[in-house]
């Protein structure tokens, strides 16, 4: 009696894989999800050479810097002190309110740097584009200013008239690695420089403990997240998931022609999010004049573009037994390797533009350790399956009935 194949056991590792992948992405949202620690202030134990105190402090968000201020509702003027690390003792810190917009466009600053003879000197520059930065009078009054440098913080102390009758204030704040001849050199256009602005509240009661400074992310930040994590979804998850898909599951015969499936609906939502996240960068690009991430934009474009033949490749699929089948799949392997590797480059690229908090820069290195992680136990399985298959197809018995042909005999029980 002839036995009938057997496909349990392929059905159950079919079936295990499955669930890893149906669990994989709640696991991944569970770990990005994990809230940080709570932060307290540092402004608070600050205390000056020059004995000045402040109504209220506050920890800024970016380039590790400190603000006391004290605000004066009788002649609206604010009295304050700027504290900043800048990255070289030879570079430069600034603290400036723009009276006309949130950006460093229109800031009128207060730029502290080292002069020759070893003195700190505080100039004031009314800066009115990016390209433009010239020492000058500022628009808003400002008297009683200095600076000192001592263990690698620099600080600026000042008063500063405020538009009358004003609840808050744009602020913008700044550091600089170096000064030639007396003008401050280019900053950094890194993501914690470029966020580094936000509203200062003037009313109401402060006290040291307060955040009164506006902590919602702005709408190009959003952008920037948005663009980040679609992104990271498509070339640095998905796409992954889907070639991990084509290429260990249909050594399984019970799983076809579930992976040929599953492996084109992962391939084609990775191309319709990817260029949804390009388009998002496109979009960004276009609003950063002047700023350019040359590297992560042309790997960007390069992306999509070999993204896009290779959806071709669905429509383009020759039969099995095709002649040109063989050069199509060296053509949709080569293609869909090159999308893995410049894709999980390119996400940590943008992590490192972005530079968010270190936890999603683990969370994406964990997601992609899981990922291989599954693919090498893959391998070794589907190596065991095709091996065992070519040990069976050379121990077949010949049937010197069957016109001197190898065949293969049905077990006997």
């Amino acid at each position: 009696m002839a036995v009938a194949p057997r496909q349990g056991k392929n059905s159950s590792v079919f079936s295990a894989m499955a669930v890893v992948f149906r669990l994989f992405p709640i696991w991944v949202t569970a770990v990005l999800l994990t809230s940080p620690a709570v932060h307290s202030l540092t402004c608070t134990s600050q205390k000056f050479t020059n004995n000045k105190l402040y109504s209220d402090c506050l920890d800024l968000p970016t380039l590790s810097s400190y603000l006391h201020w004290t605000y004066d509702s009788s002649n609206s003027s604010i009295s304050f002190a700027f504290v900043a690390s800048p990255p070289n003792s030879d570079g430069w810190v600034s603290w400036a309110i723009n009276p006309t917009g949130a950006g460093m466009a229109g800031a009128q600053s207060l730029i502290a740097f080292k002069q020759s003879d070893g003195s700190v000197a505080v100039k004031t520059f009314n800066i009115q584009s990016y390209s433009s930065l010239v020492e000058g009078k500022l628009s808003l009054e400002v008297w009683d200013t200095s600076a000192e440098y001592s263990n690698g913080a620099m600080r600026i102390f000042a008063k500063m008239k405020v538009p009358e009758k004003a609840s808050s204030v744009n602020h913008v704040w700044q550091v600089g690695p170096s000064v030639t001849a007396g003008r401050p050199d280019r900053h950094e256009f890194q993501t914690p420089n470029l966020n580094a602005k936000g509203t200062l509240s003037l009313t109401g009661s402060q006290t040291g403990t307060t955040t009164t400074t506006t902590n919602a992310v702005d709408s190009r930040t959003k952008k920037k997240n948005i663009h980040g994590i679609l992104n990271a979804v498509s070339w640095g998850i998905l796409f992954p998931v889907g070639l991990i898909i084509a290429r260990y599951l249909r050594t399984f015969e019970s799983a076809d022609p579930a992976w040929f499936y599953l492996h084109v609906f992962c391939q084609t939502s990775s191309y319709a999010i990817g260029v949804a996240g390009w388009a998002t960068g496109i979009k960004l690009g276009s609003e950063s004049k002047g700023i350019q991430w040359t590297g992560h934009r042309y790997i960007g474009i390069a992306l999509f573009a070999l993204a896009t033949i290779q959806i071709f490749a669905l429509f383009l699929r020759p039969k099995k037994d095709h002649k040109y089948r063989f050069y199509w799949n060296i053509y949709h392997h080569g293609v869909g390797y090159a999308i893995i590797v410049l894709g999980i480059l390119n996400v940590f690229k943008g992590i490192d533009i972005l530079n968010p908090e270190q936890k999603w820069k683990s969370a994406y290195i964990i997601a992609i350790a899981v990922l291989g992680g599954i693919a090498l136990l893959l391998e070794a399985i589907t190596w065991v399956v095709v091996l065992r298959k070519k040990s069976s197809r050379s121990t077949k018995p010949y049937d010197e009935y069957n016109n001197g042909q190898r065949t293969q005999r049905p077990l006997a029980i």
